[in-house]
């Protein structure tokens, strides 16, 4: 019998700077939601083996903090979903600020027993140039099309998740993708379809605009178009990189 009614799973690799304010932002939406439906949900933050304060600065914040070993996004996820006491599954980055607006935008399309899971569009947290606002359109377009989720928003049926296997561990970014493609399947066969939000929005961190030059990020975009590239960890370094080691090249 579950405990919860929806688990929100936050996966945190040295994430000091953000996840008190993540893990705040989704408890206020949280208590939102038990206010006006009545029902409790489970926060689970996944310290992806951090070497700074991410396990503890989100235990003092009120969120349940399971450890994977393992420096991998999928694995993290899944980890909090091996956790989780609850059939629906909210997964959300951690530098990422989940409002109640969009989370009962989730919440209300699983439980109306007529969709399977999906993402939402997404926006920058603060101004930034025109060329990134048209690539962040563009993208939401694509999302749209072609029902594909988001990284930093992901929900869906905890029963499906794990018909799926969850998230593929062939892959250290993009996951997402995948499993969006293999929940749209599962959908199709049970009646169920995958659902985009349009109405609101998430908050997408613009932080690597400040970690990386132009040049850095526009050659990360390029790796991800390489065949096979997505599975390895070493070219996915704006993914895995040791933020202490952090350098821009402009």
């Amino acid at each position: 019998m579950h405990q919860y009614r929806y688990a929100i799973i936050i996966p945190a690799w040295n994430e000091a700077q953000f996840i008190e304010s993540s893990v705040a932002a989704a408890r206020h939406a949280m208590e939102q939601v038990d206010e006006t439906q009545q029902v409790s949900g489970q926060l689970i933050v996944v310290d992806n083996n951090s070497s700074d304060e991410t396990a503890q600065l989100a235990r003092d914040a009120g969120a349940q903090v399971v450890f994977e070993p393992v420096n991998q996004i999928a694995r993290a996820r899944n980890a909090g979903a091996a956790a989780a006491s609850a059939p629906l599954y909210v997964f959300v980055d951690a530098d990422s600020q989940l409002s109640f607006a969009l989370l009962q935008a989730a919440l209300t399309a699983l439980n109306s027993n007529e969709v399977v899971g999906g993402g939402c569009h997404v926006s920058p947290d603060r101004s930034v140039p025109r060329t990134v606002r048209n690539g962040i359109a563009t993208w939401n377009r694509i999302s749209s099309t072609f029902k594909w989720a988001a990284g930093c928003f992901v929900f869906c049926r905890a029963d499906a998740f794990h018909d799926v296997g969850g998230f593929t561990l062939k892959r250290y970014a993009g996951e997402e993708l995948v499993l969006s493609r293999v929940l749209r399947r599962w959908g199709r066969r049970h009646g169920l379809r995958f659902e985009i939000i349009t109405e609101h929005t998430m908050p997408t961190s613009m932080r690597k605009m400040d970690w990386y030059s132009t040049g850095q990020l526009a050659k990360q975009m390029i790796m991800v178009m390489i065949p096979g590239a997505l599975g390895s960890k070493r070219f996915m370094s704006t993914w895995y990189d040791d933020s202490t080691k952090r350098t821009r090249d402009d």
